[in-house]
Order: C-alpha cells, then sequence, then structure tokens
C-alpha cells in the first residue's frame, strides 16, 4: 500500500497527459491543451519595390541605378516604387500606363498619332465645275476616342554574379499595324471600329542586357541611338513621335560605357542595328556621347508619362547608312549603291533648377537639331510626297526600298532625301503644388532643301492626269511647322490629366500651305 501511494502521482500525471484524457476533455467541453507552433519558415516569393530592394541589400546601387534608367520614359519618379516580384534571387518589374484619348483634328488628315505624315491641302480657290478635284479631306474634320496608346511592360534581372549584371526587357502597346490605318475605303482596310475597338499588341522593346566594369551590351529591340533617346523626348499631350522628333526604336547590337569623374557622367555608344533597307547587305551604325553634370537638374516630362529629374545634359550623335537599290532599268542586273550620313545635336537646360525635395517653380528646355539625308524612317510616319519616276517601259518604278528614304534624279543618280529639322520644348511645373501641375510648349521645323529637286515629270508644272488643278509639285512637300501648348496634372494618386492644343502648317513644293488644327484631352492611370 505504502508503495502505490508513491506511484500515484505519478500514474495521475500520465492519465492527465494522455490522448485518451484530451479525448475525453474535448468531449466534456475542457479546452484542449493548444499545438505546438510551427517553426517560421521564410517564402521564396515576394511582393516588394525597387527602392526597398535597394534599402534591403537585394540589390547593389548599380542594379538600382540601371533599372531607373530602363523605366524611365513609362515611369519616371515612379519607379523606384513600382511592383517587383522577387523570386528568390530573381525579380521582375511590372510597370506601364492606361491612357484615353479624345482628338478633335480640323482636317481628315491623321489618325491618333500624326507624327510627321501630309496635312491634307485645302480646296482651290477658284475651282473649275468640270475638275474632279474637291480636296474634300482638306476641309472637313474628324473626332476621335481611342485607348491605343496604352502601355504595359516588365523588367526582369537575374542575380548579379561576379559584378556582371543582366537584365532584360519587354514592353508592348497597342498601336500595331492595321490594314488601311482605320480608313474605310482603303485597300484590305479594317473597319474604324475594329481598328479603334480591338487594337493589335505592338512590341515596343525586346531586349536582353549585360552589364559589366569593362563594358555594357545590348542585343535586341531599343531606343535608337541617334537622338540619344528617350533622354531628350518633349513632353506633350500628342502620341510621340510629333512632328520634327527623331523618335524610334529597331532591333540592334549596341556597346557603351559610361564614365564618372565627381558629377560629371560621360557616357560613349556604338551600334550596329537592322538595316532600312536589308537588300543593302550592312547595317545601319550609329555612335555618340552624351556628357551630364548631376550637380544641376531640372524637373522634365518625356512624352506625357514620364516625369523625372534630370542633370543638365548634352549628346552628339551620328548615323551612317547604306543602300543598293535596282538599276533604273526594266530589267535590272545591278544596283546602284548610295551611302548617307546625319548629325544629331541634343541638349537639356534647368533654367530653374529642381530637387527631390522642391519640384514645383522650376523652369527646364530641351531642344533637337538634325540634318541629314535618308533619315525619313527615324521620324514617326515620315511622307514626303515624292516616288521615283517609272522606268519607260515597266509597270512600276524601282521598289527594294522604302519610300521616302533615296529617289532617282532627273540625272539618273539615286540621291539621299536631304531633312533638316530642329525641336525646342520649354516645361515649366507651377510652384507651391511639389510638380504636380505644370504648362509645356513645343515648336519644330522641318525642310529640305532637295525635295524639289526630284518633283515628278519634269517640269514642276506637269499636271496629274485626275487633277488638271494639282501639279505634282502640290504632291511634295518642302517644308513643316508644329507647335502645341500642354497643360498636365497630376489629380489624384496615379491619376494624370492633360490637355493640348497643337497647330500643323505643312508647305508643299507649289507654296501652297496646308493647316491643321487640332484639340486633345487625354487620361492616364499610371501603374
Amino acid at each position: 500500500m505504502r508503495r502505490m501511494r508513491k506511484l500515484r502521482p505519478l500514474l495521475v500525471a500520465l492519465v492527465v497527459t494522455s490522448p485518451f484524457h484530451a479525448a475525453l476533455a474535448f468531449a466534456q467541453g475542457a479546452p484542449a491543451a493548444p499545438a505546438p507552433a510551427p517553426a517560421p519558415t521564410s517564402s521564396p516569393v515576394e511582393m516588394t519595390t525597387l527602392k526597398l530592394m535597394l534599402a534591403k541589400g537585394l540589390i547593389s546601387q548599380a542594379e538600382y541605378d540601371s533599372a531607373m534608367h530602363d523605366l524611365a520614359d513609362s515611369a519616371g519618379m515612379r519607379a523606384p516604387d513600382q511592383s517587383t516580384l522577387v523570386v528568390g534571387k530573381w525579380s521582375t518589374t511590372f510597370y506601364g500606363f492606361i491612357e484615353a484619348d479624345h482628338i478633335y483634328d480640323s482636317t481628315q488628315s491623321f489618325s491618333e498619332v500624326p507624327g510627321n505624315n501630309q496635312v491634307q491641302r485645302p480646296p482651290p480657290a477658284a475651282l473649275p465645275a468640270s475638275s474632279p478635284s474637291t480636296r474634300y479631306a482638306g476641309e472637313h474634320g474628324r473626332l476621335m476616342f481611342g485607348v491605343r496608346n496604352s502601355r504595359f511592360g516588365f523588367r526582369l534581372k537575374a542575380p548579379e554574379a561576379g559584378g556582371i549584371r543582366t537584365s532584360a526587357q519587354f514592353e508592348m502597346d497597342l498601336l500595331g499595324q492595321a490594314a488601311g490605318n482605320g480608313q474605310p475605303g482603303a485597300a484590305g482596310a479594317v473597319s474604324e471600329g475594329s481598328f479603334f475597338n480591338n487594337p493589335a499588341v505592338r512590341v515596343r522593346h525586346a531586349n536582353l542586357k549585360i552589364e559589366t566594369p569593362i563594358l555594357d551590351i545590348l542585343v535586341g529591340q531599343y531606343w535608337h541611338l541617334f537622338g540619344w533617346q528617350s533622354v531628350f523626348h518633349p513632353n506633350t499631350v500628342t502620341i510621340q513621335g510629333v512632328p520634327g522628333q527623331i523618335y524610334g526604336r529597331t532591333p540592334q547590337i549596341r556597346l557603351s560605357k559610361t564614365l564618372k569623374f565627381g558629377d560629371i557622367q560621360l557616357e560613349i555608344a556604338a551600334a550596329a542595328l537592322r538595316p532600312p533597307q536589308r537588300d543593302s547587305e550592312v547595317p545601319d551604325l550609329q555612335g555618340g556621347v552624351r556628357v551630364a553634370y548631376n550637380g544641376w537638374n531640372g524637373m522634365t516630362t518625356a512624352g506625357s508619362a514620364g516625369t523625372s529629374l534630370m542633370p543638365v545634359s548634352l549628346a552628339v550623335t551620328g548615323d551612317w547608312r547604306r543602300f543598293s537599290v535596282q538599276e533604273f532599268s526594266v530589267t535590272p542586273t545591278h544596283s546602284t549603291d548610295h551611302a548617307t550620313t546625319a548629325i544629331a545635336l541634343d541638349a537639356f537646360i534647368p533654367v530653374i533648377p529642381a530637387t527631390k525635395d522642391k519640384k514645383g517653380n522650376s523652369l527646364s528646355l530641351n531642344g533637337e537639331v538634325v540634318s541629314g539625308y535618308g533619315i525619313a524612317d527615324l521620324y514617326t510616319g515620315f511622307a514626303s510626297g515624292l516616288t521615283n519616276p517609272v522606268i519607260p517601259g515597266a509597270a512600276q518604278p524601282p521598289s527594294n526600298v522604302d519610300g521616302n528614304l533615296v529617289v532617282y534624279g532627273p540625272d539618273g543618280q539615286l540621291h539621299g532625301i536631304q531633312w533638316t529639322s530642329y525641336l525646342i520644348g520649354v516645361q515649366y511645373y507651377l510652384p507651391g503644388l511639389d510638380g504636380r501641375y505644370w504648362i509645356s510648349a513645343n515648336y519644330s521645323h522641318t525642310r529640305s532643301s532637295n525635295t524639289t529637286n526630284f518633283v515628278r515629270n519634269f517640269p514642276q508644272v506637269a499636271p496629274i492626269p485626275t487633277d488638271t488643278n494639282l501639279t505634282y509639285a502640290g504632291l511634295v512637300r518642302q517644308s513643316e511647322d508644329w507647335w502645341d501648348v500642354n497643360l498636365f496634372g497630376d489629380v489624384a494618386p496615379g491619376v494624370r490629366i492633360g490637355l493640348e492644343y497643337a497647330n500643323f502648317n505643312d508647305k508643299y513644293a507649289d507654296t501652297i500651305h496646308a493647316i491643321n488644327h487640332r484639340v486633345q484631352a487625354s487620361g492616364f492611370f499610371l501603374f
């Protein structure tokens, strides 16, 4: 008995802690002992931002700066806070904006993107009743609503290894090509409804980048190096590129190097790009130098969305290309080769500087001057009205090169079409509003020194057979002036609105001016 009394406490403890006792207690309504908490585990997938990744040491300052450069023209100052998915040491940043455009034009000359297309001419002052010429598009307007400039993209980053950083960028918008450009009656055209309501996805950027301590390499589709894009793009509600603006992207192989000397930054780059004529057999070659002083910064917005602080900068770029066109013969057996060159000078000047803490009451200027031959494709939608003359006895002119680049002259030689353009813009960010409201204005002039030399059927007074009131000189552009005024406001988190008036003044080779007035109101949701 004495031994049982000694074992009683141990038996009671075994019964209390047994599964049977726990089940009995649960059945009687008594709370069961809590289960031990699982050991904490770290998730391999995380949503964060580039700013937080830098603060946590997940990416280096160089990796962060590279990401800011890639996202600048779409995200601007929002880039540090873009949503970034991290899987291990790999990360993907998602960015873009939804844009809704509402556009009125006084002529029927353009779609939502006017580019450098020609303004339709007004009707002749005195029109004979028997003439088939009405110039309908030059005296009637149009109204367009659209969302095709909406944009989205991904930037992917692999882990840095041995001082080598690798990344890729895939960016798209909805400005894909559509037959007839939404113009009813055009050959193979889609309907207006399909053109605006069911836009086609278009690739903007698709490239990979390798950054090393010695040299940076970019392969794939990216901005043309010519014009040092997109650093110097103007601020405007109009969907870019605007008249007189170098603007475009193409597949390429680019080598570049950035050197820093205190606050002074020097960038050197060279690129071999997709040739403007594949039959030329050689790439388009571009190179340039950009210098910036990081101690003097100003506010700027590239296009409509990419608002950021930018240092005073100056860039010089050049372009060399070769064309190889079928000889001027009914049965060509040889080609005619012709090389062209071009140069561009770009600048950004903060007249009234800005800082991260003081963005309002800041004023900046941007400018670009370009001169060269055979460069129409470096502008958006460039049209000159020139075509190669028809070879006697042939059904059509030489056709193995895109239009507006080179043309056969009356001397039988191949010539590059010359263009000179300059574009200047000003942006003023209103005081006391932290840079959230601003006004901007731009002016451009584009002119050719030789289009009038190549007017078809020389001399220029030859009439077009179907229009006795229009000579071939009336089809050819000699120059264009364009200007606009814009008002922007960030009215709510992520929401921006813009309002613009723009004036297009096209001068034809027969001295007639064609003018288009545009009013555009656009809304943006930036994400």
